[in-house]
């Protein structure tokens, strides 16, 4: 396979891949509901040719490139589903769709695998092997789009896949690795504590759910101050707390408490949700009040296969040189990628999109996100380099 011609090929999707990634800003989609950017992805990817369609759920896309000659089967991931955000920036291409915008990247990811699949469907000839491009939805919105496409079989006898996230706090250029985990499990909670409503003025008539819920809230924290070992990783954030009706002299019956747990390793997980359990309920009793706890447990940590991590830093460094590559930090954020590298060994990229220069400095799920384009190329480089190398054979005829 000649280097310089796959080079040929990659610059000439470059302004289309940005075209596409517009358009997908333009018109986005909440996890779910990507019927017309589903739609949008199938008619591009039926264009490129040497493509096998299906579509394994409603809104989700997959494409299978076969190679000329037998080998690894390796599979490319992108997630297309958008945030019930209103965009606050005025680009000429800003979303048309009123709460609603493209605010962690996806439109970057969708446009960089349309990018790869059509310069990859080119090169059919010199491939020994299968490319699954996955183009999945629902990433944002639990239980998750990559579960249902796991589910739908998408995974069967691929060896290995890829995944790329555009990153807003790395400067376009640079690229990130973890090695292990990348993202943390996430997970969701609702407590209702009931308690005995009264005046404000005989508090010693009431059981006050407020103030119950106020050392609930507090003594949580012991958990991973006190519970939790120190060098593990443990995150529990109270983010909602609601009780009463406004009313400046009325104690309420009830009180509603609600937010997130973040870990990384199983046990502590476990730890997190048996000591939350624990101290509800030892707290509410004391108070002679009653409590429900409702724990769900969300995505689960990416993990980055070793070896494959390996390779893609290799590629990394033969390609850009070790300036670029970063040796990144787990990540206490969520991602349904896990899904994927909970039965297929993985690598969950990350690739610089920020810049300071340019004012693109915003963070993910902020009105103002935004990506610098530049960033595009980069992530079907990545793509494209890694199956060319990966999956290299002998040029059919």
């Amino acid at each position: 396979m000649n280097p310089s011609s796959v080079s040929s090929l990659l610059e000439s999707v470059r302004q289309e891949v940005i075209i596409w990634r517009r358009y997908l800003h333009r018109n986005p989609e909440l996890s779910f509901q990507e019927e017309k950017t589903a739609s949008f992805v199938y008619e591009q990817l039926q264009s490129f040719g040497n493509l096998e369609l299906t579509r394994p759920t409603k809104t989700s896309v997959m494409a299978r490139l076969i190679g000329a000659r037998p080998g690894k089967v390796i599979g490319l991931r992108a997630d297309m589903d958008a945030l019930a955000i209103t965009e606050e920036n005025d680009f000429e291409f800003a979303s048309s769709v009123p709460g609603v915008m493209h605010a962690c990247g996806h439109d970057g990811h969708t446009a960089m695998l349309l990018g790869a699949a059509k310069v990859l469907s080119q090169l059919r000839a010199h491939l020994a092997g299968e490319v699954r491009f996955l183009f999945q939805h629902a990433e944002e919105m639990h239980p998750g789009g990559a579960r249902e496409m796991v589910q739908a079989n998408v995974t069967e006898g691929v060896d290995l896949m890829l995944g790329i996230h555009l990153m807003s706090h790395l400067s376009v250029g640079k690229i990130g690795l973890t090695y292990g985990a990348v993202t943390a499990n996430s997970d969701r909670f609702d407590i209702t504590i009931q308690g005995k409503g009264g005046h404000a003025s005989t508090p010693n008539s009431s059981v006050d759910p407020v103030a119950i819920g106020a050392q609930v809230i507090a003594n949580l924290q012991q958990i991973v101050s006190r519970n939790a070992d120190p060098l593990e990783n443990l995150v529990i954030s109270v983010t909602n707390f609601h009780g009463g009706t406004g009313a400046y002299n009325v104690i309420p019956d009830r009180a509603t408490l609600s937010g997130s747990v973040r870990s990384f390793a199983p046990e502590v997980r476990e730890l997190a949700v048996n000591g939350m359990e624990r101290i509800i309920k030892g707290i509410t009793l004391a108070h002679e009040a009653t409590y429900s706890f409702d724990y769900r447990y969300g995505y689960g940590s990416v993990i980055n296969d070793e070896e494959v991590t390996r390779s893609v830093e290799e590629l990394i460094v033969e390609e850009w040189g070790e300036d670029v590559l970063l040796q990144h930090p787990p990540m206490m954020g969520g991602e349904d990628f896990s899904a994927f590298s909970d039965v297929v060994p993985s690598c969950f990229i990350l690739v610089g999109a920020g810049n300071e220069e340019k004012g693109i400095v915003y963070p993910h799920h902020h009105p103002r996100f935004t990506i610098d384009e530049d960033a595009l190329q980069d992530g079907v480089r990545m793509f494209v380099r890694y199956i060319c190398k990966t999956l290299a054979g002998t040029p059919g005829s």
